[in-house]
């Protein structure tokens, strides 16, 4: 990250307790920004806020997903903690490692509180102090599946579509001045499969080989970075199988044959 790339801005992560969410909070502080920290694990975010050597530009806000109707009291502490939000990235959520037909529809309607309905809601709720913000944004992390669905992710690759719809809409409503960038990763080396949903909602408990073989997640989080800066509308960023999202808009029909045959996890 340029030094003082992000000087003078008030940022709030969602998801920040661990993996790429943690990854954006170090690098946004180590910019120069301030940063509100944002996840259920309290400890957690504390040792978050440790690591960046700034503490007095981090500050913690309990935030839990699974209740989105709750996100209101969250949403307005992360308003105050720095006196206003320049940015908000929406970084939270939880993945699946299910088939479909296996896997309790309870699991799916989880997927989408998570994933997508708290998402909405902490946007519906902070877009009044964003836009009293001369340049706001908004980042919204979802995933290569987001726009091509794959094996065993088909809940996740549900609610991440949906985030597609919702910003896409929304993007087209507000100003000019208002950016919103949809940032999706490939495969990226954190915890997120240990703490997949399986069929009946358990976590998976285990990483995938995938997953282990990913980029890194501090290298994501600079490029994810580096596209907000620059106000990019949406960004790929992986590996090889950040190719899905070209094959599937040149070539769906061999797409869809490689996705029966890939090792996905």
């Amino acid at each position: 990250m340029v030094e003082g790339a992000w000087a003078g801005r008030r940022v709030w992560v969602t998801g920040a307790s661990s993996g790429i969410g943690e990854a954006l909070a170090l690098a946004i502080v180590r910019g120069g920004g301030r940063v509100v920290i944002s996840a259920r694990r309290l400890d957690r975010l504390d040792a978050v806020r440790v690591a960046t050597g700034r503490p007095d530009h981090v500050a913690i806000v309990a935030l839990d997903q699974s209740q989105p109707e709750d996100v209101t009291p969250a949403v307005r502490t992360a308003v105050d903690a720095f006196g206003g939000l320049d940015t908000i990235i929406l970084n939270g959520g939880v993945s699946q490692r299910s088939l479909a037909r296996d896997t309790a529809l309870d699991v799916d309607r989880a997927l989408m509180t998570v994933n997508y309905l708290a998402n909405v809601a902490i946007t519906k709720a902070v877009l009044p102090s964003l836009l009293e913000q001369p340049h706001p944004q908004i980042a919204v992390i979802s995933s290569v599946v987001g726009r091509v669905g794959s094996p065993y992710r088909s809940g996740y690759a549900a609610s991440k579509h949906a985030l597609h719809g919702f910003f896409d809409s929304l993007r087209a409503e507000l100003p000019s001045s208002v950016t919103i960038t949809i940032v999706c990763p490939g495969f990226v080396k954190t915890d997120i499969s240990m703490h997949s949903l399986t069929a009946d909602g358990s976590p998976l408990g285990q990483m995938d080989r995938a997953q282990a073989l990913g980029m890194r997640a501090d290298v994501f989080a600079e490029r994810a970075l580096q596209a907000i800066l620059r106000r990019r509308r949406e960004v790929t960023i992986g590996g090889r199988e950040a190719w899905a999202v070209w094959l599937q808009r040149l070539t769906p029909g061999l797409l869809a044959q490689l996705l029966r045959r890939v090792r996905v996890r």
